[in-house]
């Protein structure tokens, strides 16, 4: 029944979008210029701007709630850096043995690793020093099929392929403009929730933001193949790359100096792109680019080693998937004390939990928390200052920079996504801003959705 009521809501926002855009054409006609700009305003309760790790969770809880949601996303699919950015395994969604992020984000996980026969990680066995042992691998492509499918049943109205280029709050909504594809389109919403994951939303609002001068690389994520590394003479290898790097052939940050990694991971995660920054469509190119040139350079090099002749590239994502821009200026800025100490807010609204990962032109070393420990994320970090029916969710959450690096990855996003989208149901509901939402009500209802609420209990 549920597939059938899917069919039918994509069947209807179909007959819509065609209904607006194409022209009636009859047999053989052949019309010179066949498409004209559709202008049009929409009503919603709720807009989130973004799809990607926190955003769909967000538009979800919301939709789920009752509120008429509306999703933007500039690019093809829902999901983020799940999917489109490839880093196909979200984490950390248990500390210590007990499960602190559960809710919608970990109801997609789950049927996701079902449905691809992939196992989970037995989370009862320490992870210690490495962390990875607690990732879920996922299906990417399928996780970004699931998500959608959650979204379109929930009622969200997607819109991909559109971006936002004003927001103005009048008479208590928000006005946003936004242009796509044969699109120019005024969205009117009681409130908004930024997961573009760098504030691009808050600061077409004018709320303050936060960057550091130099931020973390980004990462192109592949796959190569083609070579036995078990059989390599790693010594060669890696004096023939000393010797390309001392040329000036390569650069050695750009898969961190480090060519037996490289060969012995097979591209999963060890590349870095200095400087990547998603902001904007310019800086974005800039960051595909530098990438994708890197990767083809580093792949002929690979191909002259001795025993990696026939290396070849199995995968590689659309785009380079970017850890840190710009973070928004909230009514609390969680530090890395408050992270590292595991503080519990009077407004905290989700956990969050991972090592301290600040990734620079020499790779990463992750400062793991002590035993025990897990942090949280208060309400007013996902909230900009003087701001009114305005949240964010991910990793542009107010936050130090050494604190954000642990705020950023995917399970933690999805926790806040859920925390925002309830927010903004309550706020919607109440006739309210998100700030004066009863903290019992939001904490109840995030609770109803399977989310979990951290509690003044915890140890550390």
């Amino acid at each position: 029944m549920e597939k059938i009521k899917r069919r039918s809501a994509l069947s209807s926002l179909g007959a819509l979008s065609l209904g607006v855009a194409a022209p009636v054409l009859s047999k053989g006609e052949v019309l010179s210029h066949p498409y004209k700009l559709t202008k049009q305003t929409l009503k919603t309760d709720i807009l989130v701007i973004g799809g990607g790790t926190a955003g769909v969770v967000a538009a979800i809880q919301a939709a789920r709630a009752g509120r008429k949601t509306i999703l933007v996303e500039n690019g093809s699919q829902l999901g983020g850096t799940t999917t489109t950015g490839g880093v196909a395994y979200p984490g950390i969604f248990f500390a210590w043995g007990k499960q602190v992020i559960g809710g919608i984000g970990w109801e997609m996980v789950q049927e996701a690793v079902a449905l691809n026969d992939d196992t989970l990680p037995d989370f009862s066995i320490p992870h210690g020093k490495n962390h990875p042992r607690h990732q879920v691998r996922l299906n990417g492509q399928l996780y970004a099929m699931l998500i959608e499918e959650k979204a379109v049943e929930a009622g969200v109205q997607i819109r991909f392929y559109e971006t936002p280029t004003s927001a103005v709050f009048q008479k208590g909504n928000w006005m946003v403009q936004t242009v796509g594809k044969g699109t120019s389109t005024q969205i009117v919403c009681n409130q908004l929730i930024d997961c573009t994951g760098n504030a691009y939303t808050a600061s077409l609002a004018g709320f303050d933001l936060l960057r550091e001068a130099t931020t973390q690389p980004g990462t192109l994520m592949f796959k190569l193949e083609g070579y036995d590394f078990k059989s390599l003479d790693l010594k060669v290898i890696k004096s023939r790359y000393d010797e390309a790097v001392a040329k000036g052939e390569l650069v050695k940050s750009d898969f961190r100096n480090n060519i037996v990694g490289l060969l012995k991971s097979a591209g999963d995660n060890i590349q870095h792109v200095l400087g990547a920054d998603s902001t904007t469509s310019e800086t974005h190119t800039v960051a595909n680019l530098k990438g994708r040139s890197s990767l083809l350079q580093t792949l002929r090099f690979l191909r002259t080693l001795p025993g990696c002749e026939k290396t070849r590239l199995a995968d590689v994502q659309n785009e380079t998937a970017v850890r840190e821009t710009y973070r928004i200026d909230g009514h609390y800025k969680i530090t890395h004390e408050d992270y590292v100490t595991g503080k519990i807010f009077d407004d905290s609204v989700s956990y969050s939990y991972y090592p301290i990962d600040v990734h620079d032109e020499n790779g990463v070393v992750p400062d793991h928390l002590k035993e025990g420990v897990v942090p949280t994320v208060p309400l007013r970090a996902l909230i900009p200052k003087n701001s009114r029916n305005f949240l964010v969710a991910g990793r542009c959450v107010s936050s130090d920079r050494l604190a954000n690096s642990a705020l950023r990855v995917q399970a933690s996003c999805m926790a806040m996504g859920q925390a925002a989208g309830a927010a903004a149901v309550l706020a919607s509901m109440q006739n309210k801003t998100p700030l004066d939402v009863p903290m019992k009500d939001l904490r109840k209802l995030i609770e109803e959705h399977g989310g979990i609420v951290p509690v003044s209990t915890q140890k550390g």
